[in-house]
């Protein structure tokens, strides 16, 4: 089976791999000698600042194995680079809600750049997965928790 593909947004690769030197060149020396003084404290059995500190450092270790997958495994997209008429990944559009009437805008992007109060929602969520291939004009129906919502696409753009 072929490996899958994350697609992410130039910006989202970005972070990552802010996040990943971050935690290479600051947090994993930062930890490690937080290590060694734990361990000059004697028992570690007892030592609740070496059990922490071993805890954080797996918490680290994983997290720089898991950007780096996902790293290996990107499809970087650039936005501003996409054209057309119909909703793909990276776009942004202005949803009209039809019950309220209030324009909501969003922008379609990878998992780990989701964050629905910047207006970012993930590729795999229910609205993002309806958007997808529809046009300016088009009815998008999501059903939520709270039941069917309605939207009415207003405008689509790639930025």
């Amino acid at each position: 089976m072929p490996e899958e593909k994350f697609p992410m947004t130039v910006e989202g690769k970005r972070l990552l791999d802010e996040e990943l030197k971050q935690l290479m060149t600051v947090e994993r020396p930062t930890i490690i000698k937080a290590i060694e003084v734990a361990r000059g404290h004697g028992d570690l059995s007892e030592n609740a600042d070496y059990s922490a500190a071993k805890e954080r450092q797996s918490f680290i270790e994983g997290r720089i194995q898991e950007i780096n997958g996902k790293l290996a495994r990107a499809q970087v997209i650039d936005p501003s680079l996409l054209s057309g008429d119909k909703i793909v990944f990276g776009a942004t559009v202005v949803l009209e809600d039809e019950e309220t009437g209030k324009d909501i805008t969003y922008k379609i992007v990878g998992v780990d750049e989701a964050n629905i109060k910047n207006g970012k929602i993930g590729i795999t969520s229910p609205l993002a997965r309806a958007l997808i291939s529809k046009k300016v004009g088009d009815e998008v129906v999501v059903n939520a928790p709270k039941g069917e919502i309605r939207y009415e696409v207003k405008q689509i753009s790639f930025k």
